[in-house]
């Protein structure tokens, strides 16, 4: 049970800092409404399709961070649904990490580290064949 609760505040800071406080960070940058502001000077992406569409970006980021927050809430809880939330959450990030550089990085540190943690708690000492 010590690495669900591991994994779960990895999940936690995660998903409350990374996703949902850079979706906070948004909520100033509209109530300026000025032309002056171009909130895509500060944030680079590798794609153009992501840096044309980044409020939307900052949008499916608060998504994934409530969903990364129910998941580790599930887990601490210890729910089958926040472990299957959990590991869901981890391997979309882990699979479309490498869309979203330079941020993409942490994003696969984090939930590669939880993703690990997830499985070898579940697992644990089994072998593939006895």
């Amino acid at each position: 049970m010590r690495k669900y609760k591991i994994a779960a505040w990895l999940m936690i800071v995660h998903g409350g800092i990374m996703e949902l406080g850079g979706a906070l960070c948004m909520i100033p940058a509209l109530l300026v409404k000025t032309d002056q502001l171009d909130i895509s000077q500060y944030f680079q992406f590798k794609l153009p399709y992501f840096q044309d569409n980044l409020y939307m970006m900052m949008v499916m980021g608060a998504i994934y961070g409530v969903l990364r927050l129910f998941g580790a809430i599930g887990l601490l809880r210890n729910r089958l649904w926040g472990l299957v939330l959990s590991a869901i959450n981890c391997v979309i990030t882990i699979a479309l990490m490498m869309f979203l550089l330079p941020a993409g990085v942490m994003d696969g540190i984090l939930a590669g580290a939880a993703l690990i943690l997830i499985l070898t708690q579940y697992f644990g000492d089994r072998k593939i064949i006895e």
